[in-house]
């Protein structure tokens, strides 16, 4: 291993010791990011929200009611039913145009949780704008046409979509499964539609990876998951990649926010770029926990032998060069000048972990992303025979002295 090398682990597990800990910074941060749950709204508004029951859903219902406003629910009735028994359900389904029971009603706000399609939004928000104020779309940094420049923000081109995707995929059944590789594009038509309908009254929120409890995905949740478990952890590349996540409370917070105080506009919503990379993300993910985890980094071209993929058997990671340089490098300056606030990664780690354990047994055996222990032992134990022969820099237990640099007494 070399020194270079050696010595940004070190510096990067006390940099990732510091984000996992909570800096007084970070504490601040959280209180900023939370505080206002007690507190009621100055004005209760009427508040729509198509979907409402799956990840982000939830947490922005529950926020909504936090601050005292009145929450309707509007959806096909099949995901998690049994929630929010106590507030107003609607039942219809946007891919059989089966809007009835909105007709005739009125909202302050709606939050388009469920926009895949263009040719609902435009159904939607046109059959809604009579007295609506805003309309709050949830799209996705897919939109942007490519990820190779770092640091773009919303002003970067968009994904196209050919007219013929545009025909064909008029449901979202259709969508994911036949054309799932225009899921960027078609969110960028759902933005294009929302705003011809009620321009100057649309709040398009783009997020990055939406992280913590809740999470279905299991994306971001596979790294808190694992490293609780403890051991060798097969990491990623060498630690230099940058990474964006945002915490699903926060975004959920902010869709409120955003309502509260009429921001209008087109915003990205990831924490800022550069905030930390992928060894940071990982020795603060493991300084929040008590355990025994460590990692050894594996780069790139050896995984790719192994066909250990990025995002996938290697969720979030993704290498910061060629067309996705940019990925884990947009821009949320308008977002964070308008509101946006993110609680410590510590924070989400730790109630990600705890969620987990509420799930069933067999779901949290049988985790959506990632790699499993055998297949991470298999893949390990060759990158370790490789040393043996000579071949490449050794990486084993990188992290040899985290615990070290961890700020002493601080947040445990």
């Amino acid at each position: 291993m070399t020194t270079s090398r050696r010595s940004f682990l070190q510096t990067a597990a006390a940099a990732g010791a510091m984000v996992g800990l909570g800096t007084a910074s970070a504490r601040g941060q959280a209180e900023a990011a939370t505080s206002p749950a007690a507190e009621k709204a100055p004005k209760k508004l009427k508040l729509l929200i198509l979907g409402g029951t799956g990840f982000l859903g939830p947490h922005t219902v529950r926020r909504a009611v936090e601050r005292g406003h009145e929450m309707t629910l509007f959806n096909r009735g099949k995901t998690r039913p049994e929630l929010f028994p106590d507030l107003e359900k609607l039942r219809g389904d946007r891919d059989e145009n089966d809007l009835e029971a909105l007709k005739g009603r009125q909202w302050d706000a709606v939050i388009d949780t469920s926009a895949y399609v263009p040719g609902h939004v435009e159904q939607s928000a046109s059959l809604l704008a009579e007295g609506l104020k805003q309309y709050v779309m949830i799209s996705s940094i897919s939109a942007f046409a490519d990820h190779s420049t770092p640091y773009a923000d919303e002003t970067a081109p968009v994904a196209e979509v050919p007219a013929e995707v545009v025909e064909k995929a008029t449901t979202m059944r259709i969508l994911f499964a036949e054309y799932i590789n225009h899921y960027g594009g078609l969110k960028a038509l759902c933005e294009q539609a929302a705003e011809k309908v009620l321009p100057g009254k649309v709040t398009n929120i783009r997020p990055g990876l939406i992280s913590g409890p809740g999470d279905p995905s299991d994306r971001f949740s596979y790294w808190p998951i694992r490293i609780e478990r403890g051991g060798e952890v097969l990491a990623p590349g060498d630690g230099t990649d940058p990474i964006q996540i945002i915490d699903v409370r926060d975004l959920a917070e902010w869709i409120i926010y955003c309502i509260e105080n009429s921001v209008m506009g087109l915003y990205s919503a990831v924490t800022p770029a550069g905030r930390f990379n992928m060894a940071e993300m990982l020795y603060g993910i493991k300084a929040a926990m008590t355990t025994d985890a460590r990692f050894t980094w594996a780069p790139e071209e050896f995984l790719d032998t192994f066909e250990i993929r990025a995002w996938a058997e290697m969720p979030v990671w993704i290498p910061a060069h060629g067309e996705t340089a940019g990925f884990h490098l947009v821009k949320s300056d308008a977002a964070v000048a308008n509101g946006l606030k993110f609680r410590p990664l510590a924070v989400t780690a730790v109630d990600t972990v705890e969620w987990n354990k509420t799930r069933p047994e067999e779901r949290q055996a049988n985790l959506r992303a990632g790699i499993t222990a055998e297949r991470e032992a298999e893949v390990l134990k060759a990158w370790h025979e490789r040393d043996k022969t000579g071949e490449g820099d050794a990486t084993e237990n990188e992290d040899a002295a985290p615990d070290e640099a961890a700020p002493p007494g601080d947040g445990v």
